[in-house]
């Protein structure tokens, strides 16, 4: 049977960032404003006043110290509070295209290919600029390559689904050679003007090439299983979905943002992701102590944590479970394969590891991976 194996990767990373200090400024002006516009009301006690953020209290709920957007101004006017990112013509490239090509030609090169060598790319994203046509279409074109193209969304598990569709698809043979690509947009969909998670994303692009093992060109990672699973919850929710809004939109579109249950999700998805992933290696005959590296979401430094230790059965030592959540935020599907990307290139053939990530669904997806 055909053993797929990623063979290349990449990550296409913002030239704009936003660290806490700036974030807290802008959202504090905001505070005050509002504050403000609605101090008779407060005074009334009809409604609570908006307390402000600190970049310590950012740090202590997150671990975050900054993210990459595609745009700065838009997120830290106070009277605005989202990025500004117009509707481009129909003729031109698509910013979440133009983001996936950067990460795509990354991770071509590191595999030895062109364009032309893919026939399946798969846009696995938590929120898609738009219904149709397919940005995995468009992808395609810009690319070159040839077979065919679809999108998938599975919120913050994207990644690793595609992961799995496409490592599926290679070994039924109905595709040699895939391109699964992540453009994350997260700042189009994070409401910045609420304390409790204004602070939690961040854009990139991350991209994976995955062909059989016995035509890797390079230093290849065989897939060596994959599973995934769904469980539905209420408890992270996006009800818009897309880039584009209307001005009328904009003063009342709180329910159609990022919202989560913060406590129900860490009480709930923890101990899932855990028992999936043990269940996963035990499955497939690996032990724990096997594992050299834990490349999991990057959602919240404490979340990760827990996994880690609960994974391994002690508390992770320093590499084993890399983070890079303090430079570049939540980047939902994005998140595991950035870690990958950033912190695999150590490790010797025959090494072990999870590519593991996690969010609304409930969602899980993991990958068991091997250096060839």
């Amino acid at each position: 049977m055909t053993t797929p194996a990623i063979t290349g990767h990449g990550v296409f990373t913002p030239e704009l960032s936003i660290s806490n200090d700036e974030l807290v400024v802008a959202f504090n002006a905001y505070a005050d404003l509002w504050n403000a516009e609605n101090a008779q009301a407060i005074d009334a006690g009809e409604v609570a006043a908006m307390d402000h953020s600190s970049a310590d209290f950012i740090f202590s709920a997150s671990g975050i110290e900054r993210r990459f957007v595609m745009d700065k101004d838009g997120v830290l006017d106070p009277t605005r509070m989202y990025p500004r990112l117009p509707a481009r013509p129909d003729e031109a490239p698509g910013i979440m295209a133009e983001m996936a090509l950067d990460a795509c030609r990354k991770a071509l090169e590191m595999a030895g290919r062109k364009g032309e060598d893919i026939d399946l790319v798969i846009c696995a994203a938590s929120n898609h600029e738009r219904a149709y046509p397919a940005i995995a279409i468009e992808i395609q074109q810009l690319l070159g390559a040839g077979g065919f193209a679809f999108d998938m969304n599975v919120a913050c598990s994207s990644a690793t689904f595609g992961i799995q569709a496409a490592s599926d698809m290679i070994r039924a043979g109905s595709a040699r050679r895939a391109l699964v690509v992540n453009p994350e947009i997260c700042s189009g969909h994070l409401e910045w003007r609420d304390r409790d998670c204004h602070f939690i994303f961040g854009d990139v692009c991350t991209a994976v090439v995955i062909e059989p093992a016995a035509e890797a060109r390079g230093d290849h990672w065989l897939i060596r299983s994959t599973r995934c699973a769904t469980q539905f919850s209420n408890n992270i929710r996006n009800n818009n979905g897309f880039l584009r809004r209307t001005h009328d939109q904009m003063d009342d579109r709180r329910d159609m943002q990022f919202m989560q249950n913060g406590r129900k999700v860490f009480k709930e998805v923890l101990p899932m992701v855990s028992a999936h992933i043990l269940g996963h290696i035990s499955d497939e005959g690996w032990q724990a102590d096997e594992l050299k590296r834990l490349w999991l979401h990057q959602a919240n430094k404490t979340m990760n944590d827990f996994i880690g230790k609960k994974v391994l059965g002690r508390v992770p030592e320093e590499g084993e479970q890399p983070n890079i959540l303090q430079d570049y935020a939540n980047t939902s599907s994005a998140g595991s394969i950035i870690a990958f990307s950033k912190h695999s290139s150590d490790m010797a053939p025959g090494d072990k590891g999870v590519i593991c990530s996690f969010g609304a669904g409930y969602s899980v997806g993991s990958v068991l991976v091997e250096r060839a």
